[in-house]
């Protein structure tokens, strides 16, 4: 089972940091990420959500290859595959990309559209769903960073752990 992590951070770029040097410990194999997004507030109060996973991209490109498969297979009963073919890869696009954007995989939307209201203006705040890790490691790079736990599934001593890395 995974474990949801929530960190906040008052600089308005932090977050963004945090998750690049998590995914170069994931590349050394130090941390299992499932799912991982940031979300920024500016000063004027608006925010916006950065999400690792870009399932509209996913959604659509096998869209379009199943379209055109299909496509070219209906083309064939009517003497027109490379019609069919270009058709279907349009109408597959345009609905895989629909469905990728109305999944959602890992962290949902919504819970983060709702912590993230409640940020201070010009903050950030990193949501990482972690499968594994190998903590001493992991807690020795982000410390440096520091920021304060807001939510999280890990156990109270584990999060308590985790909190004062982060404040020292």
């Amino acid at each position: 089972m995974s474990d949801l992590i929530v960190v906040t951070y008052e600089d308005q770029y932090k977050a963004a940091e945090v998750l690049a040097a998590l995914q170069r410990l994931q590349k050394k194999l130090l941390i299992d990420l499932e799912d991982a997004a940031y979300v920024m507030k500016d000063e004027d109060g608006k925010f916006k959500l950065h999400e690792t996973v870009p399932l509209t991209r996913i959604g659509a490109a096998s869209g379009m290859w199943s379209g055109t498969f299909w496509g070219m297979l209906i083309g064939l009963l009517f003497m027109q595959p490379g019609l069919g073919a270009i058709t279907g890869a349009a109408i597959g696009a345009a609905t895989g990309a629909a469905r990728g954007k109305a999944s959602d995989y890992g962290i949902p939307n919504d819970f983060i559209v709702h912590l993230a209201k409640d940020l201070e203006k010009g903050s950030s705040a990193l949501f990482v769903l972690v499968r594994r890790s190998t903590p001493d490691k992991v807690l020795a790079e982000v410390s440096q960073y520091g920021g304060t736990v807001l939510h999280s599934t890990l156990p109270n001593d584990v999060e308590a752990r985790l909190q004062s890395a982060l404040a020292a």
